[in-house]
């Protein structure tokens, strides 16, 4: 691949430098300061295991962040049906060799650490689509001869995830495939009669769902059924969000964590004991860093002139909005627990890496967004 594709344009360095959006950056890395704290909290104060290996990960996937945001448009344009590629295989392989826990098998084991390629699928499929709609005219978004691709793009890589078993994540990466179909310009009447189809065929796809996803589901609808059991969890998740009150209990202070009564607080449920600890303030402060994140990221979508730019900034702000929004709902008990960790904040290096690969594409775009395409 030529060089000139991570150069990219006549830019110099200094100006490359200057065309960051240092808001977006500080943003990002505020939420990163403040995951250190929220993982050292789930450790009870303690710098174990998991504090150091995520803190450890985070200043590397930040580097990469940096580092890739000054690779041009150009070069994601060209290498974005090749980063499809490699992330698929890496799904086929998942299910030939992949590292099975918890009667699944997600992730394929790269000595240094345990990749989910479903995580990087977020993004290579927001890409590839981007990429694919680039040139296609508007009015001729909802031709059939452009609907293809598209949907065999969509339904094959979510049909991998399905089958590890990852309903979560698969709901995940196709709720960002359609956030770039719907904004390309596909028609809201085929949007509308593909939900009423589905809403047709749930109780089917129900039906093949494993006995534990229908628990959940179960769970959801009534939690107290089995509060020892099925529904211990979401219920010791709203107890903790619920006792912080309006100022929290205090950093290091939360009963639940301390006394181990909230299960996977430093993965999913992350968001129960920040809650707990800092209160409604603090979890609105929380909110208002993801939406500044997201407001940068539309922003730069705005100003750019570069087709490919616009489309997945706001594809990508779009699915990064789902994807906190479906893990606050499910920790607050207003949708089923489907595995969606917290951006940045929950423990897990794979959906780290996606989100920082998704952030230096959009630095790109800031960067080199006078590029035309």
């Amino acid at each position: 691949m030529s060089m000139n594709y991570i150069r990219g344009s006549n830019k110099g360095f200094k100006e490359k430098f200057l065309s960051i959006d240092f808001y977006l950056l500080f943003f990002i890395f505020l939420l990163g300061i403040i995951s250190f704290f929220a993982m050292y909290s789930t450790e009870r104060g303690n710098f174990n295991y998991y504090t150091q290996s995520h803190i450890y990960r985070f200043c590397v996937f930040f580097s990469f962040f940096i580092f890739f945001s000054f690779f041009s448009i150009n070069f994601w344009i060209k290498s974005a049906y090749w980063f499809y590629a490699l992330v698929l295989i890496l799904l086929l392989a998942v299910n030939l060799f992949g590292v099975a826990a918890s009667d699944s098998k997600r992730w394929i084991n790269l000595f240094v650490f345990n990749l989910q390629p479903s995580e990087l699928m977020k993004i290579s499929l927001i890409v590839f689509l981007s990429r694919y709609y680039n040139k296609v005219p508007t009015n001729e978004v909802s031709s059939i001869q452009y609907m293809i691709i598209p949907m065999f793009a969509l339904l094959i890589p979510v049909s991998l995830i399905v089958i590890q078993p990852d309903l979560g994540t698969s709901m995940l990466v196709a709720a960002g495939g359609i956030s770039v179909i719907w904004l390309a310009g596909f028609r809201m009447k085929y949007f509308m009669f593909s939900f009423i189809t589905f809403t047709c065929l749930l109780p089917v796809v129900i039906s093949f769902l494993k006995p534990y996803q229908k628990l959940r589901i179960l769970t959801f609808l009534n939690p107290e059924k089995d509060p020892l059991g099925a529904g211990y969890q979401i219920i010791q998740s709203k107890i903790a969000v619920g006792s912080g009150g309006i100022s929290g209990k205090g950093f290091l202070q939360g009963s639940q964590s301390y006394l181990d009564y909230l299960p996977e607080k430093h993965t999913d449920f992350i968001f129960t004991l920040f809650s707990e600890e800092f209160g409604f303030i603090g979890s609105i402060s929380l909110l208002i860093i993801y939406a500044l994140i997201i407001y940068r990221i539309i922003n730069i979508g705005i100003l750019s002139k570069n087709n490919f730019a616009k489309l997945y900034c706001f594809s990508f702000a779009t699915a990064f909005f789902i994807y906190v929004a479906v893990n606050m709902m499910m920790v607050l008990g207003l949708l089923p627990i489907v595995g969606a960790p917290l951006p940045i904040i929950s423990y897990g290096g794979s959906s780290m890496l996606s989100m920082m690969v998704g952030f230096s594409i959009a630095m790109s775009c800031k960067i080199y967004g006078d590029t035309d395409t």
